[in-house]
């Protein structure tokens, strides 16, 4: 298979390409981008990070890299003679907003809020590349686990030192997944026809902060004893410290299952022990 990748070296696009030596694989360059023209698929992965304090200019950088830069993409394959097959684009369960202890699926109307209003322009973006008959994925990830990166990474010093605890009132669910279950679910697309639209890319078994905490000490064998308030959150994070660290999002990766997708980490400890 012909595929081009773009986003290649973020955390997932890193993990994904050792695992696609089997096909010839194009890394999309925006200094120089290559032809669309004659690929089989296209794994869209580019996008403005979203750690960091959210300015202005920060929250428009991470609206404009999504929803502008795949709808150039999107529109750009809509115009090729040669089409790709599938589509799989970057997406996140931040579509769902804050709906505490509320089971989601990808039926699920969207929430309220920043990242709501980003996921759903973003995955608004790929109608192009849909109604040119490109079977379209919308692959919605939620928090992907990874010694390499992302939020287990900057968890990890704290909870080695003891200093380890549970965020705000830690009854906030979160829909972690495992780097290696997202690399295999992005493979399963590819060639699983009968996944098209949102695809929710989480583990089976979400968590509370507080059970993912305990979790966490009880693999590396520390305590989880101090706590952070959520005043403290808001205060160092601010709008982005409530968005990922304090809502509550419960979701259930219901067509990735239905697929015959099956997980390698499903349950948080085993995936830990693997993982740190």
């Amino acid at each position: 298979m012909n595929i081009l990748v773009t986003g290649s070296t973020g955390l997932i696009g890193a993990a994904l390409l050792p695992q696609l030596a089997g096909h010839a694989v194009t890394r999309y360059n925006r200094s120089a981008p290559p032809s669309l023209d004659g690929f089989d698929a296209v794994v869209h992965l580019a996008g403005e990070a979203i750690a960091g304090r959210w300015t202005a200019p920060k929250k428009d950088r991470i609206r404009a890299s999504r929803r502008d830069g795949t709808r150039t993409l999107c529109e750009g394959l809509a115009r090729c003679t040669r089409k790709p097959r599938v589509l799989l684009c970057a997406s996140a369960i931040g579509i769902y907003g804050d709906r505490q202890d509320e089971k989601l699926t990808e039926d699920s109307p969207p929430g309220t809020g920043f990242l709501a209003d980003v996921a759903r322009e973003w995955e608004s973006a790929t109608l192009p590349a849909t109604a040119a008959g490109i079977r379209v994925v919308n692959l919605r990830f939620g928090v992907v686990l990874s010694a390499q990166g992302g939020a287990l990474k900057q968890m990890l010093p704290a909870f080695r030192f003891g200093a380890g605890g549970i965020i705000g009132s830690g009854r906030q669910y979160w829909s972690w997944v495992a780097l290696p279950d997202v690399v295999a679910a992005i493979q399963h697309a590819l060639t699983t026809d009968s996944l098209r639209g949102p695809v929710n890319v989480v583990a089976p078994f979400p968590v509370m902060n507080r059970a993912f905490t305990r979790t966490l000490g009880r693999v590396l064998h520390r305590p989880t004893i101090v706590p952070v308030p959520a005043w403290a959150v808001k205060l160092m994070l601010g709008e982005m410290g409530e968005a990922l660290l304090l809502a509550s999002t419960r979701v259930e990766p219901r067509r990735l299952l239905a697929s015959g997708f099956k997980f390698q980490l499903p349950e948080l400890e085993e995936a830990l022990q693997r993982l740190v």
